[in-house]
């Protein structure tokens, strides 16, 4: 009877280092999403800056400039929207299944 209680501790000791191996990984990797997002946010910024500048220039009018800029952002948005389902939603879930339930290999 001992045996068996020793063997429910080893298997709930080696559950509880899975998870936090799994929530580790899982916390590191959105760690570096946002990171990768935040300087991404930081480049489309200037560069829309100097999109508008530059169509401002070839337009005449900065009013023009913006407008076709926050056009091209709106159809990004609409795109990113209509196939969220599959860049997003599918993308993590496969991410999450592979760092809680890898196999070892590495």
């Amino acid at each position: 009877m001992n045996e068996l209680k020793d063997y429910v501790d080893l298997k709930v000791d080696e559950l509880k280092l899975q998870a936090t191996k799994g929530f580790s990984m899982a916390l590191a990797r959105l760690t570096a999403i946002l990171l990768l997002v935040g300087v991404l946010i930081i480049v489309l910024a200037l560069l829309s800056v100097v999109l508008i500048q530059w169509l401002g220039e070839l337009t005449g009018s900065l009013a023009i400039s913006s407008s076709i800029v926050c056009g091209v952002f709106l159809l990004v948005l609409v795109v990113l929207f209509l196939m969220r389902k599959r860049l997003f939603r599918d993308t993590f879930v496969r991410m999450f299944v592979q760092v809680f339930f890898d196999d070892g290999k590495e």
